[in-house]
């Protein structure tokens, strides 16, 4: 089976890679995005919105099977935000720099810490079935970045069960075993395996989950 990455961002785009061969070994091909093919926009009001909005992009616009995630960090004093705004928190063309200084600024003298990351993955086929798996990660934000590892909100974000420190400060195996991304493209890994067993050996489709 073939799979379209769909996210453009490289970092995304390796773990993502890293996380679906291990678990998936020899049932799947992963394919680069095709570097003729544009952004897409997201306007979902939801994670599950616009991963899927990737993904039937993808399918559009190589006629393959792809799969695409979306993460959002959602902070307890914040009400939920950045959530669906995680990547643009600090304006379109935010880095990843940029959208950590602006958290920490608005939590700034805040108490409450607490925070979770959300992933939502969308495996789409051609025929217009999905497969979707999803992955949360308790934690909380540390005032000050610590770390060189990961990208995004991982110096600043402390997962529970890491012993105390941020994403950034771990191995890639050990963020991976821990994270949102690594929960739900887990998630996503054993429905495909099961839809491919029950799958009739004549047929290629695989049915919703």
């Amino acid at each position: 089976m073939r799979l379209v990455v769909a996210t453009a961002n490289p970092d995304k785009a390796a773990e993502l890679g890293a996380i679906l061969e291990e678990e998936l070994d020899d049932l799947v091909e992963l394919v680069a995005r095709p570097q003729g093919v544009g952004e897409v926009e997201e306007t979902g009001e939801s994670l599950e919105d616009n991963a899927r909005l990737k993904a039937v992009a993808l399918v559009a616009a190589t006629g393959e099977a792809a799969v695409a995630d979306d993460t959002g960090l959602e902070v307890v004093a914040l009400g939920g935000a950045p959530g669906t705004w995680s990547a643009r928190f600090a304006g379109e063309a935010a880095t990843y720099a940029d959208n950590v200084a602006k958290l920490l600024a608005v939590l700034e003298g805040e108490i409450d810490r607490r925070a979770r990351f959300r992933t939502v993955v969308v495996c789409r086929f051609p025929d217009g079935t999905e497969i979707i798996g999803e992955g949360v990660v308790e934690g909380e934000i540390v005032p000050v970045p610590r770390g060189f590892g990961g990208f995004g909100y991982d110096p600043v974000f402390v997962p529970e069960g890491g012993g105390g420190r941020t994403f950034a400060e771990m191995s890639p195996a050990e963020k991976h075993e821990l994270s949102h991304r690594g929960l739900a493209l887990r998630c996503l890994a054993a429905r495909l395996k099961q839809s491919k067993a029950a799958a009739p050996a004549s047929s290629p489709r695989l049915p919703t989950s």
